[in-house]
């Protein structure tokens, strides 16, 4: 069946002329429905405004990392997984698309689950002009890996400063959102 502009919408007698010349109504009512459910064409420069807004939030992430490196975590590397911090932007970008002021009312709170001790490293405020509309709470995890804590043992030496750990980063994460001004509950994503 091809849809014209004559049959292009759903009104009964549309339907009931249609069932009159012998169309089945399952196969009349899929047509429709696919016409019904196209989807339009993205609009390239929210697509393009959306992708640097991602690429903003990740250098935000980066540089809370690199910056409680040598005051909160006391080590002189954080390795991280490739694309954690993108599919962490991308989260919190999913997350704050159904709120009212979007990611511009969002304060971020980053921590690191270290042995099953959660560790604060930083606030982040997305946009200072604007009264948080609610708050998430991500959580980095770290690698449970044994070979490190021995590479760690052996590369202590004499001249070794205290500051040589390096702290390596699990793919995983735990994001909380709270919204300060709802009395709906909070959402849990778990990536593993």
């Amino acid at each position: 069946m091809v849809a014209t502009g004559s049959l292009s919408s759903k009104n009964a007698a549309s339907i009931s002329e249609l069932l009159d010349r012998g169309y089945h109504p399952e196969s009349l009512l899929n047509d429709f429905d696919y016409w019904d459910y196209v989807v339009p064409e993205p609009n390239l420069n929210e697509v393009i405004f959306e992708e640097t807004t991602c690429q903003n939030l990740v250098k935000m992430l980066e540089n809370c990392l690199s910056k409680s490196k040598q005051t909160k975590l006391g080590c002189s590397k954080v390795l991280v997984p490739e694309k954690l911090t993108q599919r962490i932007a991308q989260d919190v970008l999913r997350l704050s698309s159904t709120e009212p002021c979007g990611l511009r009312g969002c304060v971020i709170h980053v921590n690191l689950e270290i042995e099953n001790v959660c560790k604060k490293l930083d606030r982040i405020v997305c946009d200072a002009s604007v009264v948080p509309t609610f708050e998430l709470t991500l959580v980095f995890k770290q690698e449970n890996c044994s070979w490190t804590s021995f590479r760690d043992f052996f590369s202590r030496g004499r001249f070794s400063s205290g500051l040589r750990r390096t702290l390596i980063l699990s793919s995983g994460f735990r994001l909380v959102k709270k919204k300060l001004y709802s009395l709906i509950g909070t959402t849990v994503i778990e990536e593993c």
